[in-house]
Formats: C-alpha cells, structure tokens, sequence
C-alpha cells in the first residue's frame, strides 16, 4: 500500500483522537469512528486486523454522543489520510457517509472506503439497499442484529402469559425510531399489544435521564409485562437507571447488548457478542486493505451465533424467573 506522510494531528488533536500502533512507514491507516468511545466491537476490530500480519495504523476518532462533531470527525480522517474507516452505530454511520437518498449532498464521504459496524437497521435506515448488494461504491459493513421473530419468541419462552409489550425510545437516534416501529408492525401481526413512549428531550434537544423512571412506571400503569430496549445508545448509556426504574415496577427487561445483562440493568439478552461482531467487521476491511476488494462488490456480512444471557439476580429482584428450558441454553450470570 503507497505510503503517506502522518499529517494534520492539530485536527486529531482537537477531537480528542487516540491514536494507537502502529506508526511505522508503510502502515495501512485506518480511522475508527465510534459514538461511545473504543469498546468491544472496536477493539475485536483492531485485534482482527493486527492479527493479520500486516501493519496498521489505527486513529480512534469518538463523537462521544455529538452529532455536531461528526463532520469534523470525517474531516480529521481526510487529513490523516484514511485508507479505511469503521463507523460504529447508526447516527455515526449515516453522519459520516449519509443515506442512499443523501448522494450528491456535500460533505459526506463517497470515495475512502467505509465498513459500518452495529447498525441495527442498515437497510431500514437507508444506509445501504439490501444486504446482498449494498449500492454504495465505497462501503460496506456488518449486520449484528438477531431477527425480532427471534427476539419475540425468547420473551415469549420465558413468560408465555405475556400479552402486552413495551419499549422506550429516544427521537434523538434514528434507529430507535426505525426498531419502535419495525417492533410494533411485529407485534401486531403476532396479537400483542404494544405500547412505545419516547424519552422526553432536555433543554439542549436531548433525551433526558431523569425521564427513563416516569417512562417506565408508565409502561406500568398502561399494563406492559415484558419491556424491550429495542436500539438505543442512549438506553445502554444510562443501563443502570434504566434497570432501577424496571426493578422498581417490577418489569422484566430484555435487551440486544449483553452488556446491560451483565451489568444488572436488565434481565434477559439475546445478541451477538460485540467483540466478535469488531472481528466480523475487521474481516471485511481486510479484503478491502488487502485483497483490494471494493467495498461495494461485498455483501454486508451478518452474524450467525447469538448468546441467550439472562441475570438470576435481576431474577429475584423482580420475581419472575426463567423457565428449566430456557436455563439448559442461557449463560447465567449473578
């Protein structure tokens, strides 16, 4: 790969950019973009690509839940002379390359290839055409997300009474917005009934923390059995405010990040381990680093191994727990 001079660090600077082995003339230089900072999907990504053999040079540029920073953001890849870059999440992904509808619009990135990663509706929310042929030329990505069909029938296996659904969601993330109405056409055809109530905005037009408590003491009252999270970095954001709020309605919780699970914030996960989903992704920058694949031509990859998580403690917290079956496949943790 033709090399380049290392450039613009006042620009990474300012973003507050790590930057991260390796730095030797000749790397691959690759710019990853999250939403949250470098968590496990992130570093399964990097491990994926050092394990290759081949020297890279990775910058972590993190919009640490700004939209108004991800033009900047992109602008600091241009100048590092990005070979590749991951976006991780939805709003980071369409902030950083836009929408099939966006082409045209200036100041996306249409020509350094681009691999998204944890994109809970990438078709849904525009990103890409279909799975199979993304008609992007420059990007590509993976798909993380266990089908809702699947997610209904977990919630289902584990209380088989339930008949009314809830979730929360925040206006401020696109694919909350995309999954509360992909959940309510599901569970309509599926006879449940479903109730969805949008996390109130603060003054600066974003979803308030101190909201998630009325909301579900709401979800409550309307007669909600099980919650689902639905696709909210918000939500994960504020795990631990959430499961205070459904320990104290007594609510079971089911969530797409296992993280949640394990931090006792909710009490059931069915998802793909993040870690593996970063090696996923690196996978794909590999044929376009060094395959000189284009991004376009490859399919989006999806993952094929989801983990049933589910926390006793929560369990017992709330007094609802899992059936014997459900316990022979679940990873159980206190």
């Amino acid at each position: 790969m033709k090399s380049r001079k290392l450039g613009a660090a006042a620009a990474v600077l300012w973003l507050g950019a790590l930057t991260c082995a390796f730095a030797e003339e000749g790397a691959a230089k690759v710019a990853i973009v999250t939403w949250r900072g470098c968590e496990e999907a992130c570093q399964g990504f990097q491990d994926y690509l050092n394990e290759s053999g081949h020297q890279i040079e990775f910058t972590i540029l993190d919009a640490a839940q700004d939209k108004a920073k991800v033009p900047g953001i992109l602008d600091a890849a241009r100048a590092a002379g990005s070979d590749l870059i991951l976006t991780w999440g939805t709003t980071v992904s369409i902030g950083i390359g836009g929408t099939l509808e966006d082409q045209g619009t200036a100041g996306l990135n249409v020509d350094i290839p681009q691999v998204f990663t944890i994109v809970a509706d990438p078709v849904g929310s525009g990103i890409v055409r279909s799975l199979e042929q993304t008609g992007r030329p420059n990007i590509t990505g993976t798909y993380n997300r266990m089908p809702e069909t699947v997610t209904l029938q977990t919630m289902r296996s584990f209380l088989p009474s339930v008949r009314h659904l809830g979730l929360l969601f925040n206006t401020d993330e696109q694919n909350s917005v995309i999954k509360r109405d992909e959940v309510a056409t599901l569970a309509m055809a599926q006879g449940l009934e479903f109730t969805a109530l949008e996390i109130a905005l603060d003054e600066d037009g974003k979803p308030s923390p101190a909201d998630i408590r009325p909301k579900m003491a709401a979800l409550k009252d309307a007669g909600v059995e099980f919650v689902y999270v639905g696709s909210s970095s918000f939500l994960q954001a504020n795990a631990v405010a959430l499961g205070e709020a459904a320990v104290a309605e007594a609510l079971p919780v089911l969530s797409p990040y296992e993280d949640m699970v394990r931090d006792g914030a909710a009490l059931i996960s069915v998802a793909a381990r993040y870690y593996d989903v970063g090696r996923l992704a690196g996978e794909q920058a590999a044929k376009i680093l060094f395959d000189h694949a284009s991004p376009g031509e490859l399919p989006v990859l999806r993952m094929t191994d989801f983990a049933v998580t589910i926390n006793m403690s929560v369990a017992g917290s709330i007094g609802i727990y899992p059936p014997m079956g459900l316990l022979q496949i679940a990873e159980i943790v206190e």
